[in-house]
């Protein structure tokens, strides 16, 4: 199975440029790049999936290039974004590119480690307009997406800084191209247009054909932005996000998304994904797809120590007391809803600090250790 096939099953081709392309890397090694934004000084979650990316890539012998933008993120990428984006400051953005680059080594050591920055520092204004930007149309760039969009909002618009981007990410596949061979750009789905003006410009200043991909915006069954807890967003960094914490946001996860996150996010093959699926629709309580998904992603980010920890430790929220079981229930992320949680207690599974409770009015008093099902259990302490 080629790389393109493997992505292909998995669901995580939305976009490619060239319907062939899984032929091509089939026949011999690409080298292909992802970039990543140092908006912060750590990766959340939204970044396992390009992560994953360049790791199969790598293990179908390919060669990853993981671009940190020192330079675009300068400017910020208008796409996906419903209004313009603070500006950072340089020691800021500087102590995050390093940061970021640190955090990528450890899941692709030998991926190629890039700074477009180190391209763009010197190279003067109007240079850059000579060389790169009489290549690019105006009515192009304002049909792509990410410029659309954004004009069409007339009380946020678009600045200049961040309609030029389309330029500098553009120019970075042509750098890529000449000092690596790159010949492959992967993104999400919102980089499109980025992807493919990259394409055309090296199509016209060296005359040579490069591909595109793109992989799809992850959401939940609920339609929302993947990579958000209560809690905010959910980071790689073990310091911002505790490993335990980790584990529960993927142990969590709907049973409508269950099956598409362990393609996405494991490497995991499909036999063995069909048969958690399986299990889940027999035996949903058990939630042993969600316990998979969990172990398999905590262990690539935080190690085999972080899995083993996580699911011995017990969860505690504080809460004022009295309050009805049902509702104490789902505010502690026991169950997802009243309703889940009066079907459980109803079910008999349930219990305060081992006690089975059948009454759906019941009140819980004082603080207690909660448990739903046989595993799942959170301690509740009175504020």
């Amino acid at each position: 199975m080629s790389f393109v096939e493997e992505l292909t099953w998995r669901g995580l081709v939305h976009q490619s440029t060239d319907p062939e392309l899984a032929d091509k890397m089939r026949a011999e090694p690409f080298t292909l790049y992802i970039g990543f934004d140092p908006t912060a000084d750590s990766l959340h979650v939204g970044s396992l999936l390009p992560l994953l990316t360049m790791m199969r890539a790598q293990r179908a012998g390919h060669k990853p290039i993981a671009l940190v933008g020192g330079a675009t993120g300068m400017i910020g990428d208008p796409s996906g974004k419903t209004e313009e984006r603070k500006l950072m400051p340089l020691e800021v953005l500087r102590h995050n590119v390093g940061a970021v680059g640190a955090q990528i080594r450890r899941f692709v050591p030998d991926a190629v480690m890039v700074d477009n920055y180190d391209w763009f520092n010197g190279y003067g204004y109007l240079d850059f307009l000579r060389d790169i930007g009489k290549h690019f149309s105006v009515n192009m760039m304002l049909a792509k997406e990410s410029v659309r969009a954004r004009l069409e909002d007339r009380e946020h618009g678009i600045s200049y800084t961040e309609f030029s981007y389309m330029l500098i990410q553009a120019y970075d596949f042509l750098s890529l191209h000449d000092r690596h061979g790159c010949r492959l750009q992967l993104g999400g789905s919102d980089q499109w247009g980025n992807i493919t003006a990259g394409i055309d410009l090296v199509r016209r200043l060296r005359g040579k054909e490069v591909y595109g991909m793109t992989m799809p915006l992850v959401t939940n069954a609920s339609g929302q932005k993947f990579g958000k807890s209560e809690k905010g967003n959910v980071w790689l960094d073990g310091g911002r996000t505790s490993p335990y914490d980790f584990y529960q946001f993927f142990f969590r996860v709907d049973d409508r998304d269950v099956g598409r996150f362990l393609r996405y996010f494991t490497f995991l093959d499909e036999a063995a994904i069909v048969a958690l699926e399986k299990t889940m629709a027999e035996a949903p309580e058990k939630r042993e797809a969600q316990r998979t998904l969990a172990r398999e992603v905590t262990k690539l980010v935080h190690g085999e120590a972080a899995v083993a920890q996580a699911e011995t430790e017990l969860p505690s929220t504080a809460m004022a007391l009295p309050k009805p079981l049902v509702d104490v229930l789902v505010e502690c992320g026991l169950c997802k809803s009243k309703s889940d949680a009066r079907r459980q207690i109803e079910q008999g599974g349930v219990y305060v600090d081992g006690a089975r409770i059948d009454d759906v009015n019941y009140a819980l008093q004082v603080g207690a250790t909660l448990q739903r099902g046989k595993r799942d259990k959170h301690v509740i302490t009175a504020k």
